[in-house]
């Protein structure tokens, strides 16, 4: 399973259309759009989940820096949350 993250996505798109372009090239798990907690809106950003490397790899190529509704995507394979630091930083 290949997360993908896709950042610089349009405020009014819904996860169908951000399932919808994926779908393109290959099968689509899931499509997530992340929404903050407080207001229920988009934060703009989310992540789609391909099952196939080679269809991850196709469409991060082709949808990477394309107009998606007017807004050009940054379209990349997503790093795992144990990458990113945790809370405030200690020193």
């Amino acid at each position: 399973m290949i997360n993908i993250y896709v950042g610089n996505l349009p405020w009014g798109s819904s996860e169908d259309d951000l399932r919808a372009a994926f779908e393109a090239y290959g099968e689509v798990s899931s499509a997530k759009i992340i929404t903050d907690r407080e207001s229920g809106r988009s934060r703009g950003f989310g992540f789609v989940e391909m099952p196939d490397k080679g269809s991850a790899e196709a469409a991060i190529q082709a949808l990477n820096e394309t107009d998606f509704q007017g807004r050009n995507l940054r379209v990349n394979e997503a790093r795992p949350r144990e990458d990113r630091p945790r809370g405030p930083r200690q020193f």
